[in-house]
């Protein structure tokens, strides 16, 4: 297991990318995991699903975590929000170790998770009320979170009246109401269609750009990852393993017009050799034929 953060060899030479770098590895670091794993009974036995995970978060920083399917990606940010427990290992928030849900953490998943029978504004106040805010500062504070991601129109209205990306925005301000100094995020925009997930990628980069926040990410898309992370946590699978932590030289502020730049190219592809080495043995899908093969059929 590696924990160095590396910048793919074609672009070793470029100076700001290593000034950038410098920069972020000297920040406070917000989140620490040392020596994660977890194991699950099952039906074949013990399953590892994690297996001696380590690596940090700088403050402020917007680390990506990707990999194959059936590498823990899910289990690694559930435990970090203190939704599960490790076998063993540690989590640390700002020096603190993690032994459950805190207020010092926020969770938006890919489900919207929203209460249907609270208004917008009822659904984003529901957090600090709870913690004990009187409801009229709570009110104030919440106007402000729904200002923030653009739904100041729409303050009264029910979730079943809102899009999916509005319904995400408003699950995004609900879990930054609680002024977590941490934002997890498990494949918020998974459910989107694809015009849609590009707006609310925009639309969560001018959020983290005006709030101090540290953000990790869970994706299966790669360019997304790319396009949002400062680094990219590579995960192998079964059991899942930290493989590589990328650092993603794609300048900042972004836009959806560098996808097509040739540093975005190359870091993708440099993520995709990661997770899909070259060489490395594919199972064939099981085909199941519903009708006798066609030679006209391509």
């Amino acid at each position: 297991m590696s924990n160095i953060t590396t910048i793919p060899s074609y672009l070793d030479q470029s100076p700001e990318v290593a000034a950038r770098f410098g920069r972020l590895v000297e920040r406070p670091v917000a989140l620490e995991v040392k020596g994660l794993t977890k194991r699950f009974e099952s039906t074949r036995g013990i399953v590892t699903a994690l297996d001696d995970v380590s690596f940090s978060v700088h403050k402020r920083e917007f680390t990506c975590v990707i990999g194959p399917s059936g590498c823990g990606k899910s289990t690694l940010v559930r435990i970090l929000a203190g939704l599960e427990t490790p076998t063993s290992g540690e989590v640390l928030v700002e020096g603190k170790p993690v032994s459950g849900p805190g207020p010092d953490r926020g969770m938006v998943f890919q489900g919207y998770t929203l209460f249907p029978w609270l208004s917008v504004k009822e659904n984003v106040m529901f957090g600090p009320t709870v913690s004990g805010t009187s409801s009229v500062a709570a009110e104030r504070e919440a106007r402000q979170w729904i200002e923030l991601v653009g739904l100041s129109k729409f303050e009264n209205a029910y979730p079943h009246q809102l899009s999916g990306g509005m319904k995400q925005r408003v699950a995004i301000a609900r879990a930054l109401a609680n002024q977590p100094r941490v934002l997890f995020m498990d494949e918020p925009f998974g459910a989107l269609d694809a015009q849609t997930r590009a707006e609310m990628q925009a639309y969560l980069l001018e959020i983290w750009k005006n709030v101090d926040i540290t953000v990790v990410f869970i994706t299966h898309d790669l360019d997304e990852a790319v396009f949002l992370s400062d680094r990219i946590l590579v995960l192998d699978a079964n059991p899942g393993r930290v493989r590589e932590v990328v650092e993603v030289p794609v300048p900042r502020p972004r836009s959806n017009q560098q996808v097509f730049d040739p540093t975005f190219v190359a870091t993708r592809k440099h993520i995709e050799h990661l997770i899909h080495p070259p060489g490395r043995e594919q199972k064939e899908a099981p085909v199941l034929r519903l009708a006798k093969p066609d030679p006209d059929v391509i």
